[in-house]
């Protein structure tokens, strides 16, 4: 994939996740907490920095799930994964990409593994 498509999509997923922390943050008051305990930082460095066990404990489910995507993605441009379905190993349509930046599969092996679950 070319790097300025690359650098939007790293872009996306870190605004994602600060957007997820600062949701966390406005409704729980355990998560302010943890927030407040951390070294004084901005928001965009405390969504920067690996997010601890107290962190993860303070988060819904669904939140959860979604933030370790992320990660994930976030992960997979750092090793130059990115845009490649885990399943088939072929290229994720930009398409896919810009709606779900944290996909994992291409549409077709999605919706096969979403039949196979049923």
């Amino acid at each position: 994939m070319e790097e300025a498509f690359l650098r939007k999509m790293r872009n996306l997923l870190l605004t994602q996740k600060k957007e997820i922390l600062r949701n966390l943050a406005s409704e729980s008051e355990d998560f302010r907490t943890i927030i407040e305990d951390m070294d004084p930082k901005d928001l965009a460095d405390v969504a920067a920095d690996d997010i601890d066990r107290k962190t993860l404990e303070a988060l819904g489910s669904v939140e959860l799930r979604r933030l370790q995507l992320i990660e994930s993605a976030m992960s997979r441009v750092e090793n130059k994964k990115y845009g490649l379905c885990a399943k088939c190993g072929k290229k994720i349509p930009r398409e896919r990409l810009e709606a779900i930046p944290y996909a994992l599969m291409c549409i077709n092996c999605k919706a096969s593994e979403e039949r196979r679950n049923r």
